[in-house]
């Protein structure tokens, strides 16, 4: 229990510390400084997907990993989001951008939510030795974006409508 309550304080020290951005340009200059970083605020920032797994290797203790492993991919991925999920979007630095969440949105996922979940996706295929089909989960997270993008717009409720006349310079 102190261990949560210490790692609690500690994150809530590194969220209070750390400024959002006042301007696109400012967060942009940030980000590409973020990026290149090997530590944020201490904490060391995986450079991959394959260097996200030794870290998580040596992070996670032999018990927690087997109970991980013998879990289904669906809870894995859905009933862990909460807790190691949030962790990894905290620590590695996904809402800012850090060279973990840019090599991954390279890859094509973009949203830090689904950073996280990709992550525990690919570590649990991983842990299980099997195929990651890194293509095939990037197109469920762009499909599942694009859908929600949809209904959002399909939802949505125009407040008011205008039509302008735009005099052209003759």
């Amino acid at each position: 229990m102190k261990r949560l309550l210490f790692a609690a304080f500690l994150m809530a020290g590194v969220c209070a510390w750390a400024q959002p951005a006042e301007t696109k340009a400012q967060f942009e200059k940030e980000y590409k400084e973020r990026i290149q970083k090997e530590t944020l605020y201490g904490q060391y920032i995986p450079a991959d997907l394959t260097d996200a797994f030794v870290q998580l290797n040596k992070l996670i203790d032999s018990e927690s990993k087997v109970k991980f492993k013998m879990a289904s991919e669906q809870d894995a991925a859905h009933k862990l989001y909460f807790s190691f999920g949030r962790w990894i979007i905290e620590n590695w630095g996904f809402y800012g951008g850090s060279r973990l969440s840019h090599s991954i949105k390279e890859l094509g996922v973009t949203f830090p939510e689904d950073m996280a979940q990709f992550i525990i996706v690919s570590y649990h295929r991983n842990l299980n030795k099997r195929e990651l089909h890194v293509k095939e989960q990037v197109t469920y997270y762009k499909e599942m974006r694009r859908k929600e993008h949809e209904e959002r717009a399909l939802k949505g409720k125009v407040i008011k409508e205008e039509t302008r006349i735009v005099k052209s310079k003759q």
